[in-house]
């Protein structure tokens, strides 16, 4: 075996068993390293509001490529991990936040499992860089905004997702989700709200339209800036000419 042959060649049988470990033992701290760089990169990007199309999601289909998985594993790992485990541990101990909910006749806010609640939507946005849309085949129209947990869309971003949902609502009931239904699809859901005419400004539509129904969803201060300034620009500068 390799043994005879590495013996035969003057190598110490003793040195091939120190060898194996050694290698492992320098591919695990590779490891450590290449996820501690890329998750740094990442909380970087964050901050910046750069890079949501890094992971290779598709703005047509929404899914993730493998090729995804296999060079981003140490975001893309505990992230699927976490939310796993807050969705259905939650269950199990009857602190569940619903997939989705229905915060006004026809409009839901959800999270990325959303999709068991089997429902045929008008249409579809979806705030998430980090998890394949699994919505899109039973809806009539999708949209990809990607952003960073906790980002929102911007102002423009903001106005087109808002006109996006409004004409979508014709079709059917319309879903906008980020992961857990929180923040980045709250967001989005004030400005539809106020672009359907339901709502005169954001915070209406935040604290009486949104919140009642589901009790999880919150704005963070860039979200809040965010949708200030679309406010401004797409709907009291209008008000004004």
């Amino acid at each position: 075996g390799c043994y005879t042959y590495f013996a035969a060649n003057g190598v110490p049988p003793e040195s091939l068993t120190s060898f194996t470990p050694s290698i492992v033992r320098k591919g695990i701290a590779l490891g450590f390293a290449y996820s501690a760089v890329l998750n740094g990169i990442i909380a970087l990007l964050f901050q910046l509001r750069w890079g949501m199309g890094m992971l290779g999601k598709s703005k047509l289909t929404g899914q993730i490529p493998f090729w995804s998985y296999i060079l981003y594993f140490p975001f893309h790992l505990p992230t699927i991990l976490y939310t796993y485990v807050h969705h259905h541990v939650g269950a199990k101990k009857k602190v569940q936040v619903p997939a989705a909910s229905e915060v006004q006749p026809g409009w839901w806010v959800g999270g990325i499992y959303s999709y068991e609640l089997n429902k045929d939507w008008g249409g579809v946005i979806d705030l998430t860089v980090e998890f394949p849309e699994r919505c899109v085949d039973n809806s009539e129209s999708y949209m990809l905004k990607a952003t960073w947990d906790g980002v929102p869309a911007d102002p423009v971003d903001l106005e087109a997702a808002a006109i996006f949902a409004v004409e979508a609502k014709k079709w059917g009931p319309v879903l906008i989700h980020c992961a857990h239904g929180r923040g980045r699809s709250t967001t989005v859901m004030c400005a539809a709200l106020v672009k359907a005419g339901l709502f005169p400004n954001w915070k209406e539509a935040f604290e009486k339209g949104i919140k009642p129904g589901r009790p999880v969803c919150k704005l963070n201060l860039m979200m809040r800036t965010a949708l200030t300034e679309w406010q401004e620009t797409y709907v009291d500068s209008k008000k004004k000419d």
